[in-house]
Order: C-alpha cells, then structure tokens, then sequence
C-alpha cells in the first residue's frame, strides 16, 4: 500500500492514547534505524518557527539536517523539511516502503497517524548530522520524545489541550518539562510558575538546565533586534530567533548574521497578499501575541476554530484589533458549531458575518486552526507554503 493510502486509512485525531504503544514499537525496530543527534522542540507556541530558524541557520553552517513539524496546512511534505526543502514524494515513498519491511504489519497499522509519520521521518533523516524534532501534543508522552536528545528547547508554556494535559499551569508544564533529558534550554515564560517547574524536574533527572536570560549575550540581543527590523518580524518572532540564536550557541556554534537572516516558518504572521496576513495560533498565548503585534490597528478577522478551544477568551483577546469577524465554514468534525460562536461574538458585541470575498480596500488577519488556514488559502487558490 502506498503511503497515501496507507495514510488516508489512519484518524488523525484520538479520544483515548495509548502512551505505550509507540515506545514499544520504537524498541523493536530502534536496532534498524540510525538517529540522527535529536534537538527536541515543546511548548504551547513558537515550535515551528524557533525549529526552522534552528534548521535553516544549521543547514547554511554546512550540517546535513532535517526538520519535523506538525501538522501540515496544504500538503503533508511540509511536515517533513530537508537540508532547505520539503521532501519530495519519492523520498517518502521510499521511506514508507522501508518503515513498512521492518514494522510488522500489526504494528503498522496499530501506529496513529502522528506515530507512523514521526518515525517515518527518522527514516528520512538517516545520515543526518541533526534532526530539529517538534513534539506533537504534550511532552514526556509525546512520539517525538522517545528519541535521545543532545539538547531539549522549551517555548512559551501555557493553556492547550486541557483534555489531555490537565486545566493548570502546574500540570501542563510538568508533562511538557518532563519531557527534558541531558541539556534543556528554557525560553521566555509568561507564568514565572514554569521555570520553578523547570528547575525542579532538571535536578531530579541531572538535566543542565539554562534560561534564556541565562544564554542571552548583548550580542545575540542586538542582532536577533536588527534582523527582526530587517526582515519585519513581530516581537512575538524575534523571541523565537533569539531562543534559537541560543540555542545554537548551547550547541557549540557561534550564531552569525549570515545564518539567521531569515523570514519565519510560514503560518506565522506570514503575508499571503498586501492586505492578507495569515496566522495558525489557535490558543490564547497566540492570540495575545497577536494583539500585540497589531496594537493601535484594526483588520477585519476572518476566522473559525475548533470546539475545544477557548475561542470566547480569544475573541476577548482580539476584540480591540477588531473591525469585524467573517467566519469562514471549515469542513471538519471537529469545528465548533457556528451558532455557538455567533452567540460568542453577539456577546462581546462583535459585528460578524460569512466570509464570502475579499476586498482590496479592508485589512485581513485570518487567524485559527491550520483547517483554517487550509480551507483559506484553497479558497483564493495558493498550492503552496513555500513563499
């Protein structure tokens, strides 16, 4: 079966998980595989675009290196980037057709669809010198986390996936932070409970924990600033370049201009037209960053959002950037039932309506869910994320 197939034949979405059954499946072919050395990427926000910053400034240094993250907006091959690009389908092809010689067929089909991909990719990245590794869902019961790791990056932490990861700052970081295993570097926190977290699981596993302020030179301040400035990243983007100038440095290189000269990964604050910025935050720290990025300015939000988030404390969030929301239908089980947000929007006095077509006079933020964002750029016909 080819992967397509093998793929579309997996629920990328579980009530239940079993934390088990991935680390067993991984010990039995673990033999098989060579792993590159790990750098493993948790937090509630900022992984994507702190890995591509990693990778791309590790790729331009001459390391052969791969870069997996989740989940994709238009194609799955976005999920898997290397050395500069995503992966083409004969390399996944052919990778999917090795992972499936040495997994038995039980196995195989047993795996989620996040499980089967994730080691997908490690047969991918095989003669890799570093694969910058994004977990999922989660931390310490993470698929990405059973891979030894030389240096563990944690982002902002906060509220997401109550259902799994608990409803308190408490429980969220402990799962995530668990997650740590010899060198950890820890970025800025909203909540100051997170790095007490932090220090607390380092000394109980003699992990090396730094902060950013820690690792943070007068240096790496200042050029992570003027390329910000250059390339026109929000605040909220130039943290994530500073965690990963730090992060280079944690790891024995010397962070240059040259190699973090770079735009974000995109779905983050990216510009689809002149009129059009696109963002998948789904979560109150996103949105917060958001506010913040266009503070003083107000854009019509095309949007929508899945039932489990906290979409009334983002709309609260968002409403002073607001001019208006159009919703945008999403076709997908797990999108909130439209007169539920309608009703949302009427209580904070919101003016809503359908989104039916852009206008050239009006500022667009479309923010949500990748669905979101998929559904959007389907609608005005872009093929790829590749801009």
């Amino acid at each position: 079966m080819n992967l397509d197939d093998f793929l579309s034949a997996k629920p990328l979405f579980y009530d239940v998980i079993d934390y088990e059954r991935f680390p067993s499946a991984y010990r039995q072919i673990k033999h098989s595989l060579a792993i590159p050395k790990t750098i493993h990427l948790v937090g509630t926000n900022g992984k994507g675009s702190t890995g591509r910053f990693l990778a791309t400034a590790l790729h331009r240094a001459g390391q052969k290196i791969g870069h997996y993250t989740s989940p994709h907006i238009l194609r799955f091959n976005e999920r898997i980037w290397l050395d500069g690009s995503e992966v083409s389908d004969d390399v996944l092809e052919c990778a999917h057709q090795k992972l499936l010689s040495l997994l038995s067929t039980a196995i195989a089909q047993s795996l989620s669809y996040f499980e089967y991909t994730t080691l997908l990719a490690m047969v991918v990245y095989e003669g890799c010198d570093y694969v910058v590794c994004e977990a999922g869902l989660g931390g310490e019961h993470d698929a990405t986390a059973v891979f030894d790791k030389v240096l563990s990056i944690f982002t902002p932490i906060d509220f997401d996936h109550a259902a799994f990861l608990g409803t308190s700052i408490d429980s969220i970081a402990t799962t995530k932070l668990r997650s740590m295993h010899s060198i950890a570097l820890l970025g800025r926190q909203k909540d100051s409970e997170v790095e007490s977290i932090a220090r607390r699981i380092a000394e109980a596993k003699g992990c090396t924990l730094y902060t950013l302020a820690e690792r943070l030179t007068p240096r790496i301040e200042e050029m992570a600033l003027q390329l910000a400035m250059k390339n026109g990243l929000s605040d909220y983007l130039r943290d994530n370049l500073t965690l990963a100038m730090a992060a280079y440095e944690i790891l024995g290189y010397e962070a240059t201009e040259a190699l973090f000269d770079q735009s974000a990964l995109f779905g983050r604050l990216s510009k689809v037209a002149t009129n059009i910025t696109l963002d998948v935050g789904h979560n109150a720290l996103a949105a917060e960053s958001i506010a913040n990025a266009y503070t003083g300015k107000k854009v019509t939000l095309i949007y929508n959002t899945y039932g489990d988030k906290d979409y009334r404390e983002i709309l609260s969030i968002l409403a002073p950037i607001i001019e208006s929301v159009e919703i945008i239908e999403v076709s997908e089980g797990r999108i909130v039932e439209r007169h539920l947000l309608e009703s949302v929007l009427r209580e904070a006095e919101i003016p809503f309506s359908l989104f039916d077509a852009l206008h050239e006079d009006k500022e667009y933020l479309v923010f949500g869910s990748f669905s979101v964002a998929e559904t959007f750029l389907k609608r005005i016909n872009v093929t790829s994320t590749m801009v």
